[in-house]
């Protein structure tokens, strides 16, 4: 069997996380001291104990959800005896799981990759100012209906044109759309006049992965010109292009574009199980990847390893 890793995103943290994992496994407490030591703040204390309302400032969820995948990882690696590079095929994040992915098979550190994570929330929440953008999922929509809506959505009343883009094709019937508020709510509104089983805005700070987020963007290129980028251990699959990446100058502008770009999870696993991935083990905070798997691959095994427990089952699999 031809194992893919596979790293969560924003939306899978929850107070608590790696707690009885930092417990349990000196690695794991290295990885949080790390990224704690590196941001000159004590987000581990904030992971374990909360409050819910500070951990979801995307500044703080992006490099919290990267040392928790990280954290599982070392584990993994230093008490399980795991070969990365042997024995995993492939390696793809959702969103910022796109740079523990990248942590994960060596092409970033885990300090770089936290400092620049904490960069990107911050980028990100300035990019747009607070009320004026939206994100809603749209479930049971297929992409190229949930961008005909969109394209639809994106005039005003009064004829100016807004941004609605798709944001995440997560797959299974399941889109997330991003852009201007009032045009996020003429999408809503379309969709639910089209029988779509399920629109909804998102409890979300900002409108991600849509072109409102251009200055985040120029924000990104400009931190990641200045970092170290590493060609990785095992190939990445990339958010932007669903194409395997393994060029440090190529994943270099695939951050960048990844930005304001679609997520493109759907075609990501598509890519995955095309190139004989039949394994994928969602390395970190909750199984929001592992449940869409069941519905974008469900001839394939998937689970998630989050806790000793998680652990210990997953090295009894190899």
């Amino acid at each position: 069997m031809s194992i893919a890793f596979v790293f969560p995103g924003q939306g899978s943290q929850a107070v608590g996380m790696g707690r009885e994992l930092a417990e349990a496994f000196a690695p794991a407490r290295e990885v949080f001291e790390a990224v704690d030591e590196t941001l000159k703040q004590n987000l581990s204390r904030l992971i374990f104990e909360g409050p819910a309302e500070e951990l979801t400032l995307t500044a703080n969820t992006q490099p919290a959800l990267m040392a928790m995948s990280l954290a599982v990882l070392r584990v993994l690696e230093k008490e399980g005896g795991l070969d990365l590079k042997a024995r995993v095929a492939l390696v793809a994040g959702h969103s910022l799981g796109e740079y523990s992915a990248l942590a994960a098979a060596g092409s970033l550190d885990i300090a770089t990759a936290a400092r620049l994570l904490r960069l990107r929330g911050e980028a990100m929440q300035k990019a747009v100012p607070a009320g004026l953008g939206a994100m809603a999922a749209l479930l049971g929509a297929e992409m190229a209906q949930a961008q005909e809506i969109c394209a639809r959505a994106a005039t005003a009343p009064e004829g100016a044109r807004e941004v609605v883009e798709a944001a995440n094709d997560n797959g299974g019937g399941q889109v997330v759309i991003s852009g201007h508020r009032g045009a996020v709510e003429r999408a809503v509104a379309l969709a639910k006049a089209e029988g779509i089983k399920r629109a909804m805005l998102l409890p979300v700070s900002a409108p991600f992965h849509c072109s409102l987020m251009a200055p985040a963007a120029d924000a990104m290129a400009e931190a990641l010109a200045a970092v170290e980028l590493r060609a990785p251990l095992v190939p990445v699959v990339a958010n932007v292009t669903a194409a395997k990446a393994t060029d440090p100058a190529e994943i270099r502008d695939l951050l960048v574009r990844q930005v304001t770009g679609t997520v493109r999870w759907r075609e990501c696993v598509a890519t995955m199980t095309g190139l004989g991935c039949d394994r994928f083990i969602e390395i970190g905070a909750g199984k929001v990847l592992s449940g869409l798997m069941k519905r974008l691959a469900p001839e394939a095994q998937a689970m998630s390893v989050g806790s000793p427990a998680e652990i210990e089952a997953f090295l009894k699999t190899l």
